[in-house]
């Protein structure tokens, strides 16, 4: 109750500080900093520590907005410790209770609720489904009633098999790795290989692309960084062994991928048929299109032209032209050839 009572006379000050400021200016910009101000004030107890520029990227503003609206939080009684080059953290043992969620947030964990159901493995599932017990515990009246309307009219169906069923808790342990910077022992299976290998690894981070959930993750027994289908793991345990190495983060990873030979390639698609191929073009390369009157033309650049380009071609092959280059080409016919003989087998 004490830590209730502390919020709102926090709450309240700082509203009253910023409403005598809109008094004396009569802004419409000072409001939208009072609503900036205290969602910095939430994000600052969200993490350890909190970098300027991501508070200036994620509120589109300048880093000098975000120094004063830092020193106006401080100037409220809050007890920011700043660290030069390193970023913003509040007082270890100086937390509030959130500003209440609104509608709009509420419905947000609907969502979010729904797509964990279908697209983590079980034990993440399970942990995610107790926390929004949490969540949904503090919602006002109203807002629950919204959220119960609305968890009863909404269905996300997943049409991929995205984790080994005899795995419950490849997330936890992955999540344990990273966060610890302990390596984890593998037995997967690839897609080229006819008996699964035993790999150590150590985690680099996780994303989801074409239906998929991957691990980049340096392997020991290749001496390189390769990607992992959570699907295609047989097994996965925790090792006691600390990482060998830094490995930044992933996004360092993707900057290092763009960074690989690539091959222009130009393609001509039907109209009718150039809306469907949308929505994975992204991962072969896509970069631009260009409206003709019947078709579409289509610009990749990309790094695989033996085989997930070619292949992915041949999808909708049927309704496209290969303009650039003759080698893609010539793989298309070789694939062709090649399943032309198996069925004549």
């Amino acid at each position: 109750m004490s830590k209730l009572i502390s919020f709102f006379n926090f709450y309240f000050n700082l509203k009253s500080y910023l409403w005598n400021i809109c008094h004396v200016i009569m802004s419409v910009d000072t409001v939208k900093r009072f609503d900036r101000i205290v969602a910095i004030f939430i994000q600052l107890q969200s993490k350890r520590i909190v970098k300027a520029l991501e508070l200036a990227n994620r509120f589109q503003v300048s880093l000098r907005t975000i120094y004063r609206d830092i020193r106006t939080l401080e100037a409220s009684g809050v007890p920011i410790i700043s660290e030069a080059g390193v970023g913003y953290s509040i007082m270890e043992g100086y937390r509030l209770p959130p500003v209440m969620f609104t509608r709009e947030e509420a419905s947000s964990f609907v969502a979010a609720e729904k797509l964990m159901q279908k697209f983590v493995d079980k034990s993440l599932g399970e942990y995610h489904k107790s926390a929004m017990y949490k969540i949904k515990s503090v919602l006002r009246g109203r807002e629950k009633d919204w959220v119960s309307v609305l968890e009863n009219q909404i269905k996300v169906d997943s049409s991929q098999i995205l984790f080994n069923a005899n795995l419950p808790n490849v997330f936890e342990i992955l999540f344990e790795s990273i966060a610890q910077k302990k390596q984890v022992f593998l037995k997967y299976q690839s897609l080229e290989a006819s008996t699964p290998s035993e790999r150590h690894i150590e985690p680099v981070g996780l994303f989801h692309e074409n239906g998929f959930w991957y691990v980049l993750g340096y392997c020991h027994n290749r001496k390189s960084y390769r990607h992992f289908r959570t699907d295609r793991m047989l097994l996965i345990k925790r090792a006691t062994i600390n990482f060998a190495m830094e490995h930044g983060t992933l996004d360092d990873h993707y900057e290092k991928k763009v960074a690989t030979p690539k091959t222009e390639v130009k393609i001509l698609v039907n109209n009718e048929v150039a809306r469907y191929i949308n929505e994975g073009r992204k991962h072969y390369g896509y970069i631009s299109e260009k409206k003709l009157q019947n078709h579409t033309e289509m610009t990749f650049m990309t790094s695989d032209l033996e085989h997930s380009f070619p292949r992915w071609y041949l999808m909708f092959g049927e309704y496209a032209k290969i303009l650039k280059p003759e080698s893609l080409k010539d793989r298309v016919r070789e694939i062709l050839k090649n399943t032309e003989a198996k069925l004549l087998d």
